[in-house]
């Protein structure tokens, strides 16, 4: 029987290069080794996305980049979270089984703190409860349905940690094995996507590159990273490059060491870096964008393939949540 892989993201946003190159690629790379579970995280969303029509679209934008890059609904389990309620009773269940100081330490609540805390505000400000308990969610997303295999980005390993620890500390209370323990996996050459500013691209750093964008508002948008004063004819760093470090993603073995060796040698100004970037970022991106605007002008298809995808992960939720019910004495 094939191990199990899973992955979700959230829809928060516009899907951009980042989503594709750190999350969607790796995951779906995976589907043929391994049994896959693929999720859209709207209830996440909902801890910073408070405006329903966005929410709503964001959704039907996330699912149709993951049919567009070739994720097949027959060969794996593609579901909104939502769909799937017994995701949410588990998530209870985990909760009375996880220290709050796990969640005093959770990332993305120590970086709002720390943020606040900088600015002179209120620690909690702006700290609602659903970012607080996230990694409890996050790990009943995971545990629920027995995965063994996590594609994770660096800055994401510690939600897999979590849940790891939480279903240790579940199996050892009521002697069983009842939950998997899940392994995080991180592709080297995806460890961190950069952004236009040389940070890790995100939404919450406006330094993304939208991921359908066509022609000219492509290469203005690729324009925008920031590179340093060297003159065209200076040879230069690759490695201490933006540009380059997005580029080496969308390229082969041999095709990076033609690009590196431009660098190297001097004559190329950054001017033409990027459009190199941006031309081969559109002959990765022509295709699956055809077929991303076809999808989202048939949002009932989207639904469709979504609604098969829950009846699918509850039929394996379902039973699995009452073992855990029996387990803990509910029934």
């Amino acid at each position: 029987m094939k191990s199990r892989a899973l992955t979700g993201i959230k829809p928060t946003g516009d899907p951009h290069l980042g989503n594709w190159l750190g999350a969607i690629r790796p995951a779906l790379s995976l589907s043929g080794d391994y049994q896959t579970f693929y999720f859209i995280a709207d209830y996440h969303a909902l801890t910073a996305v408070h405006v329903a029509t966005e929410l709503r679209e964001h959704t039907y934008a996330i699912a149709a980049t993951y049919l567009a890059f070739g994720l097949d609904p027959q060969k794996s389990v593609f579901y909104r979270q939502s769909d799937v309620p017994e995701i949410f009773e588990l998530a209870w269940v985990l909760a009375c089984f996880t220290p709050k100081g796990f969640m005093n330490r959770a990332h993305a609540y120590k970086d709002r703190v720390g943020k606040n805390s900088e600015e002179g505000r209120d620690p909690d400000q702006n700290v609602n409860m659903g970012l607080y308990s996230y990694p409890v969610l996050m790990s009943a997303d995971i545990l629920m349905f027995k995965a063994d295999l996590v594609p994770v980005g660096q800055d994401q390993k510690q939600h897999v940690e979590f849940a790891r620890d939480i279903a240790e500390r579940f199996n050892h209370n009521y002697g069983s094995p009842i939950f998997t323990l899940p392994e995080p996996r991180i592709a080297e050459e995806v460890r961190t996507v950069v952004g236009l500013d040389g940070r890790k691209m995100s939404k919450s750093y406006g330094n993304t590159i939208p991921l359908f964008l066509e022609g000219k508002a492509l290469q203005k948008k690729v324009n925008q990273i920031v590179t340093n004063s060297q003159s065209p004819d200076e040879p230069k760093d690759a490695d201490a490059s933006p540009v380059f470090s997005l580029h080496r993603l969308l390229l082969n073995e041999a095709e990076e060491q033609v690009v590196r060796e431009k660098y190297r040698a001097g004559g190329m100004g950054w001017g033409q870096a990027k459009k190199d970037l941006a031309e081969t970022l559109n002959e990765h991106l022509r295709g699956p964008r055809e077929e991303y605007f076809k999808l989202m002008g048939d949002k009932g298809h989207i639904d469709k393939v979504l609604r098969e995808g829950a009846q699918k992960a509850r039929a394996e939720a379902t039973p699995y949540l009452e073992n855990i019910r029996r387990a803990v004495g509910i029934r």
